[in-house]
């Protein structure tokens, strides 16, 4: 630490940086897996493996394929009792606290804080205990259905597993959980309610259910060609593609972090949070409250418009929301917006539900510490009713102030994380 470093916002409060980073996703096991799949342009969508799709009309997903969670450092018993969701929080979870490098035995363990989410939660245990009620009777179903299968059980085990006795939350905002876990945490401890931070979300949504859900909603593309079916912002796209897997972040207060010797490895400067009040499952076509969401993320961080390097997008591949969001960026740059990057990774891995926000909050921060912003796959055709810059090959060496990660839920749901290069 130096005599430079400004530890505290104008305001007073604290600062917010990131330390540790960890993911699951269809591209595999760890940040790594995750960013060079997506620098690579590498479409990790395939045909779903675990279960028999010949009677549904979609037939591909992002999976986590081959996973076994006794290979990444779960117990036996772990691997047996915990729903997928659960073990995904786990491993992403331990990745960004060994990168964190953060010591549970030499912190206080009340001013250390779990906000992990997920936006449908066990719902293979869902559909099992109901198959065993219906087939077997009451007295058949397993005495810890609901303990394995509702959503707050992975930040409860996370909490459990590491020690972390401060508020322990599960934010459920659909597809925007991801990003309130973590946004909820910012807060949190930007106001001095905690030190510390393990955030993020999880998701095991390619289940029979809910691909039979999702499908009868209109939902998800029914592409077979799997390169074809997330094709963000552009003219061909007719439906987002059911991922899984689940990010996790360690954040805490610049303080702290430089008091342990901790390495910042990017700064969450701003988050914002709105809802539209208009549809169950549509966006506002105005876009009205994703526009709020983003000012509101800049202004937090002291930044305006002109100030974006780039804009890591919800970008499904639906009709209505990509158009919407394009409409927004618009609305809130004005002229400027048609030079803004615009990016989705859910052409790479598809869209990751109540994972997505953590995710993306994990590429975007490596993409403003690297000075880069990634290339979004599947984009090919554009679409003038998405009139945005969107970036079909990396961009390097582009030094930015501010990255803006958004994500939207179901019901409304509008989050939006600014992050900004670590600046002593």
């Amino acid at each position: 630490m130096t005599d430079k470093t400004t530890m505290r916002r104008a305001d007073g409060t604290h600062r917010v940086v990131i330390t540790g980073m960890g993911a699951v996703s269809p591209a595999g096991i760890g940040v790594d897996a995750l960013m060079d799949a997506i620098m690579d342009k590498r479409c990790c969508i395939g045909p779903i493996e675990r279960f028999d799709t010949a009677d549904y009309e979609v037939h591909n997903a992002g999976e986590v394929r081959a996973f076994d969670a006794t290979e990444h450092g779960l117990s036996k018993k772990e691997a047996r009792r915990f729903e997928r969701f659960v073990q995904y929080a786990i491993v992403a979870a331990d990745e960004a606290l060994a990168q964190s490098g953060l010591d549970m035995e030499a912190e206080d363990p009340a001013r250390v804080m779990v906000s992990f989410g997920t936006g449908i939660g066990g719902i293979d245990e869902l559909q099992k205990g109901f198959e065993t009620l219906s087939e077997k009777g009451p007295k058949r179903v397993s005495p810890l259905f609901v303990p394995t299968m509702i959503g707050n059980i992975a930040a409860g085990n996370l909490a459990i597993r590491y020690g972390m006795k401060g508020e322990c939350v599960n934010v459920v905002t659909a597809c925007a959980t991801g990003a309130h876990n973590i946004g909820e945490a910012v807060r949190s401890i930007r106001h001095g309610y905690a030190d510390v931070a393990l955030a993020g979300g999880s998701e095991e949504s390619v289940s029979p259910i809910c691909i039979a859900g999702f499908t009868n909603l209109g939902a998800l593309s029914q592409s077979e060609d799997p390169t074809q079916a997330s094709l963000p912002f552009d003219a061909r796209r007719a439906g987002f593609v059911a991922g899984e897997g689940a990010g996790a972040l360690v954040i805490e207060s610049l303080e702290h972090a430089l008091a342990r010797g901790a390495q910042p490895l990017a700064e969450i400067t701003g988050f914002g949070s709105t809802g539209d009040a208009y549809h169950m499952t549509a966006p506002d076509p105005e876009g009205e409250g994703i526009v709020r969401a983003m000012r509101q993320a800049l202004a937090e961080g002291g930044f305006g418009p002109e100030d974006i390097g780039h804009l890591n997008a919800h970008g499904t591949g639906t009709p209505a929301n990509d158009k919407t969001e394009a409409k927004a960026l618009h609305d809130l740059a004005g002229e400027a917006a048609a030079g803004i990057p615009v990016t989705s990774i859910k052409g790479s891995v598809g869209h990751t539900l109540g994972a997505a926000g953590a995710i993306e909050a994990i590429v975007c921060a490596l993409s403003v510490a690297r000075d880069l912003v990634p290339p979004t796959v599947g984009f090919a055709e554009a679409d003038e009713e998405c009139a945005v810059r969107v970036v079909t090959e990396p961009i390097r060496d582009l030094p930015q102030k501010v990255a803006l990660s958004n994500s939207l839920g179901f019901g409304g749901h509008n989050a939006c994380l600014a992050l900004s290069p670590y600046r002593a």
